[in-house]
């Protein structure tokens, strides 16, 4: 569906975004290739409409680093390949939240192959619903989106202890979530 041109634009601007804010560059190219990857695949689901076969959400925080990535590894543990979930930030932190891994990791879910990237337009542009959680006005808007705004506490700088009550909750909004998509969950 793509050309070698837009394939090379797609890896070099997810890896020039990656870059800027990446503490450790081992493995920045493996990430940006993955990023590419979810770039292109949104685009894929805008060019050909697939929007009405699987549907496809974009949770969004300001870091991408605690909630986005909470509520992307709950999406992924409850509908499995029935549904597609993405994740991004308006300011995307340099890893994900420790405690935000701890305790994800207590319920079972492995959430550190993940991390931290910004929003794009082609991600949000083949998302069904977009979440929110806390970005405000520096969160994308598009017409005709669905959008759904979760007031929820903010784990940066908290223990494990103070996420757990964040995650709980997060879990409770995912699966209603899924329910609203008409997704089963396991």
């Amino acid at each position: 569906m793509f050309d070698g041109g837009t394939l090379d634009e797609f890896l070099v601007t997810s890896y020039e975004q990656l870059a800027s804010r990446a503490k450790v560059d081992s493995f920045l190219p493996l990430l940006a290739e993955r990023f590419a990857r979810q770039r292109l695949d949104a685009l894929t689901r805008v060019k050909t409409q697939d929007q009405a076969h699987t549907p496809a959400v974009l949770f969004l925080c300001v870091h991408n680093a605690g909630r986005s990535q909470m509520a992307l590894g709950w999406f992924n543990h409850l509908a499995g390949n029935r549904a597609i979930a993405w994740s991004g930030g308006s300011e995307p932190g340099a890893e994900i939240n420790r405690s935000a891994v701890e305790a994800m990791r207590e319920v079972g879910i492995d959430i550190t192959a993940e991390y931290p990237k910004p929003w794009t337009d082609e991600i949000v542009q083949g998302a069904d619903v977009v979440v929110t959680m806390g970005c405000g006005d520096t969160c994308p808007y598009f017409p005709g989106k669905r959008y759904e705004d979760w007031e929820l506490d903010d784990p940066a700088g908290q223990d494990v202890a103070a996420v757990r009550p964040i995650r709980d909750d997060i879990e409770r909004r995912v699966r209603e979530l899924l329910a609203t998509l008409g997704v089963r969950t396991i």
